[in-house]
């Protein structure tokens, strides 16, 4: 191959790369455009130390806070704040860089995370407010109780990783912790990514469980396909284990009451390597256990959330 060729070649190649690049920014603009239209803000949004932090507050009682968990917003929530805004004060937040919350420095930092949302709780002025964290949302709830100004009075920790685990995380996760895959995967994912796949994410989520049958008509999982988002969520997965490490050593200071939700077939985050230790670490933790149920029990099974909030509440005598 001669020099002019090798050149041709490159140019030509340099040419079909910017081709694709400009392709996928313009499909994935397209599509955050689309979704961000079709499921807007539904509280409203404050600033928090120049960054935007979305929050939805609904009835009246004792303050409630919601978490949410990974690869979601506020919106996953909705069907239990119907059940809870006729006893509590409940308010939703999206965390840091999901939903319609700004990323922050040092987002992936739980400690980070708790002390952003717990100045947003103050300027709602909460107070003495119950945590529930789900999931993900529970390993933030946990870094609030150890470290932000605003205590909690009771935690309410359903599905959530508490202790380090065995192993690695799958795939998708171990890509995007790479130069390739924040840089490549994820904007292909953000423009490309079919709603089969959407669905069978869905449902691999809740198995054993049924998806909600209208659970894609509210929950707006396009805003998690956003590429800052992804950036935002898979940066944050990656680096969950190193702060659950950090964190736990702290867990026998917290004395205030503690209610544990864990279905006993949750394959993402397993009873036996998080809640049950939990419990025995904890002698102040009540636990339940919910036979054949899957990693999202407050759609599964919301009373059983429902009455664990109960007894928080009432363990922290704000009922």
């Amino acid at each position: 191959m001669t020099l002019k060729t090798l050149v041709t070649s490159l140019v030509l190649l340099a040419a079909v790369l910017v081709t694709l690049a400009l392709i996928t920014d313009a499909v994935a603009a397209r599509r955050q455009a689309a979704v961000e239209a079709a499921f807007p803000p539904l509280g409203q949004i404050l600033t928090v130390n120049g960054h935007r932090v979305h929050a939805l507050t609904r009835g009246t009682g004792p303050d409630l806070i919601l978490i949410h968990g990974a690869s979601g917003n506020l919106r996953d929530l909705l069907p239990l704040i119907d059940l809870l805004a006729p006893t509590y004060r409940v308010t939703a937040f999206d965390r840091p860089g999901l939903g319609w919350s700004d990323p922050i420095p040092e987002g992936t930092s739980l400690r980070q995370q708790a002390l952003h949302l717990s100045a947003a709780a103050t300027q709602l002025s909460l107070t003495d407010p119950i945590l529930l964290g789900q999931s993900y949302g529970g390993s933030v709830a946990l870094a609030w109780a150890l470290h932000a100004p605003l205590k909690p009075r009771a935690l309410v920790l359903v599905s959530s990783p508490s202790l380090p685990w065995p192993g690695t995380l799958d795939p998708w996760y171990r890509l995007t912790d790479t130069w390739a895959g924040q840089n490549l995967a994820i904007p292909l994912a953000a423009a490309f990514v079919p709603e089969s796949y959407v669905d069978s994410a869905i449902t691999d989520i809740f198995r054993p469980d049924p998806a909600p049958a209208t659970y894609l008509d509210y929950i707006g999982a396009g805003l998690s396909l956003r590429r800052q988002s992804l950036l935002t969520n898979t940066a944050q997965v990656n680096g969950l284990r190193a702060q659950i490490v950090e964190q736990s050593v702290l867990y026998p200071t917290l004395t205030l009451p503690i209610e544990l939700v864990h279905g006993d077939a949750d394959t993402i985050v397993p009873l036996t390597i998080h809640s049950l230790p939990l419990s025995k670490i904890l002698p102040q933790a009540q636990l339940t256990t919910l036979p054949g149920t899957g990693h999202m029990p407050h759609h599964a099974h919301p009373q059983a959330i429902l009455a664990a909030i109960h007894r928080a509440a009432t363990s922290a005598a704000l009922r």
